[in-house]
């Protein structure tokens, strides 16, 4: 059981899905585990189940904070919580594993609301327009925060544009690759957004599920065998 104050995105299938990723990896006492964006800490807490000697988790709701250091404690795991956005506070630091569970629900607009006082008041999932506003800003940071050879877990939606995603990682030298895709019903988020998704074009009349996948993006420093092809299928 997961301690969650109000306003903090609750762990859903998106969420498991990236947990069940990271339990098949290797973690050691040594490996460095960042979790962005990390509301409740269900990852950061799964993580240390994993073995991970050292985990950081940062987000830039202070509800959140308070739920991920709360949970720490709960499940007696050990989880360095910091307050900031996005990669700031961590900027000088680098990671073998970076997961992360960015807010990726379309908008009715294109201002991110999710941050500070809106965030804590119900707006930790809303990303822009296009449901990229969060996601693009991590591909850009999050590969200068990889130790070489380091890895980021990164789940988002179909309807977001993960052949974005992968090119904007590919770009910056990772090599990236699906690990795990499934097909789920609306969450509460969008489910509410149906009508103005159907209205925009990015959903079909009547769609009420949609295809979350995590992405693997691997320091490499280069892109040679990268293999092409589409993601948004």
């Amino acid at each position: 059981m997961l301690f969650r104050l109000p306003g903090v995105y609750r762990p859903q299938r998106d969420t498991w899905l990236l947990a069940e990723v990271l339990a098949g990896r290797k973690l050691g006492p040594g490996t460095r585990v960042l979790d962005l964006c990390c509301g409740t800490g269900a990852l950061s807490v799964a993580a240390c189940e994993g073995g991970a000697g050292w985990v950081t988790a940062v987000d830039v709701s202070r509800r959140a904070v308070i739920s991920t250091w709360l949970n720490s404690k709960l499940n007696r795991r050990t989880v360095r919580v910091v307050r900031g956005d996005l990669v700031d506070p961590v900027r000088t630091l680098r990671f073998d594993v970076v997961v992360a569970n960015p807010p990726y629900s379309p908008a009715s607009d294109d201002s991110v609301r999710g941050r500070g006082r809106g965030r804590v008041l119900g707006l930790a999932w809303d990303a822009g327009i296009d449901g990229r506003a969060v996601l693009d800003c991590l591909c850009v940071a999050v590969p200068e925060l990889l130790a070489p050879g380091g890895t980021l877990l990164l789940v988002q939606s179909v309807l977001n544009g993960v052949e974005k995603s992968r090119t904007m990682l590919e770009e910056r030298g990772l090599r990236v690759e699906v690990v795990a895709s499934e097909h789920v019903p609306f969450g509460p988020a969008l489910a509410g957004r149906a009508r103005m998704l159907e209205e925009r074009g990015m959903i079909l009349p009547g769609q009420r599920t949609e295809r979350i996948v995590v992405l693997a993006a691997t320091d490499v420093g280069s892109r040679a065998g990268l293999r092409p092809g589409s993601f948004d299928e």
